[in-house]
């Protein structure tokens, strides 16, 4: 059994000897435990004080893609290397990594194929109550669209079974936490949640400007999942609401022709058609979107078996 722990980088020179303070070497019932660093374009000096910290892996991108970029291109290289879990944590020493042998038990004990770690982030002394507010709206948000019941869907501290990294393809050029859960929920894959406390704020995140640009990029990588393995409910429900917004203008139009009155209720008829071509284009788009999902499972079916291929006896 193979464990490595990737740390996304970004210039973390400062943080990472806070990180690697409580970083495990062994892991019960783990045979060996591998660090691994992606380092995202950093121009300070990580990369020389991971290797000082015993650092043997490293991804390198020249400049900075993101997190969704650096998470799927440090799980290649795992799997690639042979890891049978992946965990993830962040440079920026948030999360406590003495926890990271509970956060892979449930895996090892064949009951989860991924572990999240709840930073219970009501109690979260930094985080104003706004931001508690919306990680707990972005949570029942993302357990809606995945079918799923989890406390801290945002948070990036998580382990991860190979098998569901086979499964899983990350798309979002934002964050992988959200589609992560969404794919996952819909895929039937067992996730469960450990609870964690985290660790004093070090920076500011580097990841948003600010919590609206957070929401909005979150809320599009949402969207985009959850049209991808729920279309019917994006569009049956714009269908339906376009079709009765249609029907109201249309009764009202055809009452008063009913009873003589003819003149001055043109417009009713010109709304209602509107919103009636509107309710056509919502469900032509859900065949289409339909369609397209039947075709996305049958490819991402091959892809799955191509990954395996890819990493077999690795």
């Amino acid at each position: 059994m193979k464990v490595f722990i990737q740390i996304p980088c970004l210039n973390e020179a400062e943080t990472l000897p806070l990180v690697f303070e409580t970083m495990p070497k062994k892991l019960p019932g783990v045979d060996s435990v591998e660090w691994l660093i992606i380092d995202d374009g950093s121009t300070d000096n990580t990369i020389e004080v991971a290797k000082k910290l015993g650092v043997k892996h490293f991804v390198f991108h020249r400049r900075t893609m993101g997190l969704a970029r650096s998470f799927r291109d440090g799980i290649d290289y795992a799997l690639k290397h042979g890891a049978d879990i992946v965990v993830n944590t962040d440079g920026d020493n948030q999360y406590p990594q003495e926890r990271i042998k509970d956060l892979i038990a449930p895996i090892i004990e064949g009951r989860a194929d991924i572990v999240i770690g709840d930073r219970q982030t009501a109690s979260i002394t930094h985080f104003s109550g706004f931001k508690k507010l919306m990680q707990q709206f972005g949570s029942w948000v993302v357990n809606q669209a995945a079918g799923t019941n989890l406390p801290d869907a945002a948070s990036g501290f998580r382990a991860y079974s190979r098998s569901s990294l086979m499964k899983l393809n990350i798309v979002t050029p934002f964050s992988y936490c959200m589609e992560t859960i969404i794919q996952a929920g819909n895929k039937r894959l067992n996730i469960e949640s450990v609870a964690i406390t985290t660790n004093k704020k070090t920076r500011e995140s580097r990841l948003f400007k600010n919590i609206w640009q957070h929401m909005a990029k979150s809320g599009q990588a949402i969207l985009r999942s959850y049209v991808m393995f729920k279309p019917h409910v994006i569009f049956l429900t714009l269908g339906v609401l376009f079709g009765i917004a249609a029907a109201v203008p249309f009764v009202r139009f055809l009452y008063f022709i009913a009873i003589g009155d003819s003149d001055g209720h043109l417009q009713s008829l010109i709304f209602g058609s509107a919103m009636l071509v509107g309710s056509l284009l919502s469900f032509a788009l859900l065949v289409i979107a339909d369609l397209q999902k039947t075709n996305r499972i049958l490819l991402e079916d091959q892809l799955e078996r191509l990954k395996e291929l890819q990493y077999r006896d690795k």
